[in-house]
């Protein structure tokens, strides 16, 4: 419950990092759009019809929250002193992850390299939210 209470802090604030800093600067990351073409080319290949607009951003809000949650919840499994390091290599992974893997996805990789501070800003905001998750496992962990 500790990693899953620290993946879900570390979830919730990258997604309050990304949906602040994209409403201030042009070229801020659209992870968010990225996510909103995944999801409606599952639900497509499921055979129904996607929601659009705010049902659309709601939907994978959610699933963004969740699948971010359950994936920083890995920083808290092994060794407690390595929980910053797991923290650090995670959270870069997926920030590089964004960045390559939505090409061979299917997906358009516009919305997170469309600049090199895009690009940077995406690895760095999945790295924040990495680190977050980091420090609550391990304040987590330090109290039991």
């Amino acid at each position: 419950m500790k990693n899953l209470l620290g993946g879900l802090v570390g979830a919730l604030s990258l997604n309050v990092l990304h949906e602040t800093y994209k409403r201030l600067d042009a070229k801020a990351p659209r992870v968010d759009l990225v996510g909103e073409e995944a999801l409606s080319k599952v639900i497509e290949h499921a055979g129904y019809a996607p929601p659009t607009g705010d049902k659309l951003f709601t939907a994978t809000l959610a699933a963004d929250v969740i699948s971010n949650a359950l994936y920083y919840s890995l920083i808290g499994i092994g060794n407690k002193k390595d929980i910053l390091l797991r923290a650090a290599v995670l959270g870069t992974a997926a920030g590089f992850g964004a960045l390559v893997l939505t090409k061979p996805l299917g997906l358009s990789d516009a919305p997170v390299t469309k600049s090199s501070r895009t690009k940077l800003l995406t690895v760095g905001w999945y790295l924040t939210g990495a680190m977050v998750a980091g420090v609550v496992i391990r304040a987590l962990k330090n109290k039991s």
